[in-house]
């Protein structure tokens, strides 16, 4: 969310004073409790013919009402941020979500964001919380507006998925989108800090993170797609992606940021396949590093264009809604164009019934029978129908 030019005037005002197929996923008023005692075999199933539910800003906790008047002053539209996620582990385990995504901040020196701009603004002092003195990589939606968050640190929020999944060593892959950002502007000029750049050594720290906490078998990198003597784009769509049997407990990174752009190229120096890296980038089709893309509108002709990319052998991720313009508006049509499009991972912000009623809806975003993984409408075998068993 882009905060409005509003905020630098009004913050600057305060300091001075003192966010199945088409159409059978759980949509309101039916049941998402359902349970499915015939579910497909993984058997020789890929990583690209199956269909997940995602959470997006998975980390994301609202503010305090104080803070959230301030926000409300500053900028109505404020109020696309006010929901929240349970835990990550409670998504894993409760809620059946295989896809995360989590927003990263560099903070090489340790502190920086330990006073964020509206506590001071509210009289409250700095968060306590001992992570965040330390550096390392921090994990919010934007410093100083909207930090709250239910992992601070990137580490945290991995170890959280580490520990869950050496509880459940058969599930379904994990896929984390990783989404590199930067302070907002006019936070900024209104008093906030400013986010260090994603130069070299900070973009290699996310891969050292990552490996400090998961193991080379516990990730699945580009290095475990790539085919000798093909790139990454020419393994994944001539030879196939990994099958849900070896990719079983695993978790894969990609970064949201996508497209050309100095991102993209710094974390490619010299490695244009991705060679030794942990994290997957969004390369243009074409590319050598052209494996993961986004197509988060699956409206329209999106998708169309959803349906070739997941056709032709890419993972693809789009969005079943966004808050909260979809539940102000009531239009719950695009969760069954998301589902029937193909796309891997849809992701949402209602992934249970009743996170949405505070605003009088009950959508929720699900598979049919609160299925965990299904076969991808698209893209799976003929073999493969509905829900898509986790256990061996």
């Amino acid at each position: 969310m882009q905060v409005s030019r509003k905020l630098i005037a009004g913050l600057a005002s305060l300091a001075v004073a003192g966010g199945g197929l088409a159409g059978s996923a759980a949509l309101p008023g039916q049941s998402a409790e359902a349970k499915s005692s015939n579910r497909t075999n993984t058997s020789g199933i890929r990583m690209n013919q199956v269909q997940q539910i995602g959470s997006h800003n998975s980390y994301h906790r609202e503010l305090n009402a104080a803070e959230q008047k301030v926000q409300q002053q500053l900028n109505p539209g404020v109020v696309d941020l006010f929901y929240s996620h349970a835990s990550v582990p409670q998504q894993l385990e409760d809620q059946n979500i295989r896809t995360l995504e989590f927003d990263l901040f560099p903070d090489p020196a340790g502190g920086l964001y330990t006073y964020p701009l509206l506590r001071k603004l509210t009289g409250q002092g700095p968060l306590t919380d001992p992570a965040l003195a330390q550096p390392g990589i921090k994990v919010m939606h934007v410093p100083d507006f909207d930090y709250n968050t239910n992992c601070r640190t990137f580490v945290l929020c991995l170890q959280q998925v580490k520990a869950w999944t050496d509880e459940h060593p058969d599930t379904a892959p994990i896929s984390i989108n990783l989404e590199l950002k930067q302070s907002d502007p006019q936070v900024v000029a209104a008093g906030g800090v400013v986010a260090p750049p994603w130069d070299l050594t900070n973009l290699n720290s996310v891969d050292t993170e990552i490996r400090s906490v998961f193991s080379a078998d516990d990730l699945i990198t580009p290095d475990d797609v790539r085919k000798p003597g093909l790139t990454l784009e020419q393994s994944v769509l001539t030879k196939g992606w990994p099958t849900l049997r070896d990719a079983r407990g695993k978790v894969m990174f990609y970064f949201d940021n996508g497209g050309p752009g100095a991102i993209r190229d710094l974390y490619r120096t010299d490695k244009p396949n991705l060679e030794g890296r942990a994290v997957f980038t969004r390369g243009p089709e074409g590319e050598p590093d052209a494996a993961i893309t986004e197509a988060n509108d699956p409206r329209g002709a999106g998708q169309a264009e959803i349906q070739r990319l997941v056709k032709k052998g890419y993972l693809v991720r789009s969005r079943s809604d966004e808050p909260m313009s979809t539940i102000r508006n009531q239009d719950y049509t695009r969760l069954g164009i998301a589902l029937a499009s193909g796309a891997q991972y849809v992701t949402t912000d209602f992934p249970v019934a009743g996170m949405a009623a505070r605003y009088d809806s009950d959508f929720v975003a699900q598979l049919p029978e609160h299925a965990a993984v299904r076969c991808n409408p698209v893209t799976a075998p003929k073999k493969c129908r509905g829900a898509v068993s986790e256990e061996r």
